[in-house]
């Protein structure tokens, strides 16, 4: 497997000087093409930080974050932007979805912004509906689905341009326990077909789904092994 992601010697410090504090201290990670891995820490161990410098939506404070063999950490705004366009998938635990767009129309969004023809933007989000089981819900607007419904089509638009990386950030957290199940076994569908899942969770249960698990406590990585009982 190729390196998708590789993080050397990342510190991210709020309130330089005498009462700062390290989100992250001096984290080291590298992540394989076609890998699931859980990054799993409680509030305060910077798990949240982490998650926006592999999202791109921030820099860190010194260290190097490469990204397909692309330095990103220390890019501008607009070249951020762009890289989280065509490199990585989001799935949120608030869905993030606009309301007054149905289903289609919101797994489209991110496609407009890559300049996808309409006809063509149709197509890939009716595929990506399809993936997760929302053929007969295209469209429906939020508030005429459940929120599990609502993460399928968080999960749909976040696949549908086909990203390198899927990253998912507490993604069951708003879930109960059947729709919390179907979600997990839609991302190992995922990392089956050949994505790479990145999933960020405080929950034990949801970390040990995966092939890799990463904890973090106090800035630091303490722990990163293969999970046996995990995706294959």
């Amino acid at each position: 497997m190729e390196e998708l992601v590789r993080i050397k010697n990342m510190y991210k410090i709020y309130n330089p000087g005498e009462d700062e504090v390290r989100a992250l201290d001096g984290v080291d990670i590298t992540i394989h093409e076609g890998e699931y891995v859980a990054i799993i820490g409680q509030s305060g161990s910077g798990k949240s930080t982490l998650m926006n410098m592999l999202g791109c939506l921030d820099v860190p404070t010194s260290g190097s974050y490469y990204l397909h063999n692309q330095d990103v950490s220390q890019m501008k705004d607009n070249d951020l932007a762009q890289i989280r366009n065509k490199e990585i998938g989001f799935i949120f635990q608030g869905f993030n979805l606009i309301a007054n767009l149905d289903a289609i129309g919101n797994v489209e969004l991110p496609l407009i912004y890559r300049g996808i023809s309409k006809g063509a933007r149709q197509k890939i989000a009716k595929q990506a509906l399809s993936i997760v089981g929302l053929e007969k819900r295209m469209k429906h607007k939020p508030s005429e689905m459940s929120g599990g419904q609502q993460q399928r089509v968080a999960v749909a638009r976040a696949i549908a341009a086909k990203p390198p990386v899927i990253l998912a950030d507490e993604p069951t957290g708003n879930l109960d326990t059947k729709t919390t199940k179907e979600i997990m076994e839609i991302l190992r569908e995922l990392h089956r077909a050949g994505r790479t899942v990145i999933v960020i969770t405080h929950d034990d249960e949801i970390a040990e789904q995966a092939a890799r698990v990463i904890k973090l406590k106090d800035g630091k990585i303490v722990a990163d092994y293969m999970n046996q009982q995990g995706e294959e």
